[in-house]
């Protein structure tokens, strides 16, 4: 049940959060609304599953901020958000703007919206976020078509270029089905060979996950369905309902921490954690269990990456944080919405070293991207985790020049 919690002028801006890492962020202006979910999928997979935008509202998920033109901004939050994340509406009436939240909020000032979005990132914060050496990952350039020979081609390249990368990630591609992560597919080669060529060449190895995700056809759901989340899924992906895999269930739960056991042992030190918000369909409590099953298999000095990852709940759970959509889509001559990824990025831009290391996902540099140098401008300025994703030998000298000056930043910025 929402309660009112404040009764305000109409102000200037109001900064909406949203639920997830794909989720809208906003900020809205007088007389504007939040957008609400186009179907019942987005609803799943891109807004908060339970909590529908009401008609007429802005809606946001644990923090929003009244910042009116002339004086201090006020921003509410959820302040335990591990175990609960209030959902905030400001309904415009007449010309007041009444602030309810269906959940325990605290409330905070600052001189203005990016005074008061400090001050809650100071209030949420975490100690010593560490920084996140740059690397290289596979997913904007090779997408689910990646090989052994396509990951060791770009560390002889990097070597080769004397390109400062220290993470290699293996993205997308590998497995059989989502789920089976150990069951590697015969065209792609080895995971342990991998892991150990790259550590090799002394960088450390990473791969890519979605923990909580179960393809319906999957080896795993087929064997074990009482592993699944009972009359629930996450929507569907790549044309198929996925199914949650239960983290409550003894045996799902060791099946678990075997999976990233076995990675931890094979070497790989790097985990892009994907499509997270599953994991919290069940509840809160069900998805902390998950990740702390996986920080604990993998221990405490691995990286980890949560990305379309519930935002507040996150907080001391991973060590980066995607903060807005893939740099690109898997369609033929891909490009870049630069204009909605330094905007959305930029919104979250607080977050960065007070809940973790921001990641607004990968630099793209190739000749063929049109807003290569826009991108990569906004990048070097952010400041948050700085990952290439191109095919490093097929850069011209201008990608090269702008990859080597991207990586270099956030190297010298570790360093400092």
């Amino acid at each position: 049940m929402f309660r009112a919690i404040a009764d305000l002028e109409v102000a200037g801006q109001v900064y909406a959060e949203g639920w997830q890492s794909w989720s809208p962020v906003r900020i809205h202006r007088a007389g504007e609304v939040s957008e609400r979910a186009p179907d019942e999928r987005a609803q799943k997979t891109e807004w908060r599953p339970d909590k529908p935008v009401a008609e007429g509202v802005i809606q946001a998920e644990g923090v929003l901020v009244v910042a009116p033109p002339d004086g201090p901004a006020r921003a509410w939050f959820s302040p335990r958000p591990s175990s609960e994340v209030a959902t905030l509406r400001a309904a415009p009436d007449r010309d007041r703007l009444v602030i309810s939240a269906d959940g325990p909020v605290e409330q905070v000032q600052g001189a203005d919206l990016a005074a008061v979005l400090a001050a809650v990132g100071d209030r949420l914060g975490v100690r010593n976020v560490a920084h996140i050496p740059p690397g290289w990952c596979s997913w904007s350039c090779y997408f689910k078509h990646v090989t052994e020979a396509d990951v060791m081609e770009n560390v002889d390249a990097a070597r080769r270029l004397s390109l400062p990368i220290e993470i290699v990630q293996l993205d997308d591609g590998y497995e059989t089905d989502i789920g089976d992560w150990l069951d590697v597919r015969p065209r792609f080669g080895s995971l342990e060979r991998v892991a150990d060529r790259v550590r090799e060449a002394g960088m450390l190895p990473g791969i890519w996950t979605a923990p909580f995700l179960v393809g319906p056809g999957s080896t795993l759901a087929t064997r074990r369905p009482e592993w699944l989340v009972a009359d629930s899924d996450a929507g569907t992906h790549w044309n198929r309902p996925m199914r949650i895999l239960d983290v409550t269930h003894p045996a799902a739960a060791e099946h678990l921490t075997n999976i990233f056991r076995t990675f931890a042992g094979w070497g790989f030190s790097y985990y892009k954690l994907d499509f997270l918000y599953a994991g919290a369909i069940p509840g809160l409590d069900a998805y902390r269990e998950g990740m702390r099953l996986i920080r604990d298999a993998v221990g405490s000095e691995s990286i980890i990456l949560a990305c379309g990852a519930p935002i507040l709940p996150s907080i001391g759970l991973c060590d980066a944080m995607r903060v807005g959509p893939d740099v690109l889509q898997e369609t033929p001559d891909a490009q870049l919405d630069v204009e909605n990824l330094v905007w959305t990025t930029g919104l979250r831009r607080w977050m960065n070293g007070r809940l973790w290391v921001n990641d607004p996902d990968h630099l793209v540099a190739r000749p063929e991207i049109k807003d290569r140098e826009a991108w990569a401008a906004h990048l070097e300025g952010y400041g948050g985790q700085a990952f290439s994703s191109d095919r490093l030998s097929m850069l011209d000298r201008r990608g090269l020049e702008l990859t080597r000056r991207f990586l270099g930043a956030s190297r010298s910025r570790r360093e400092r």
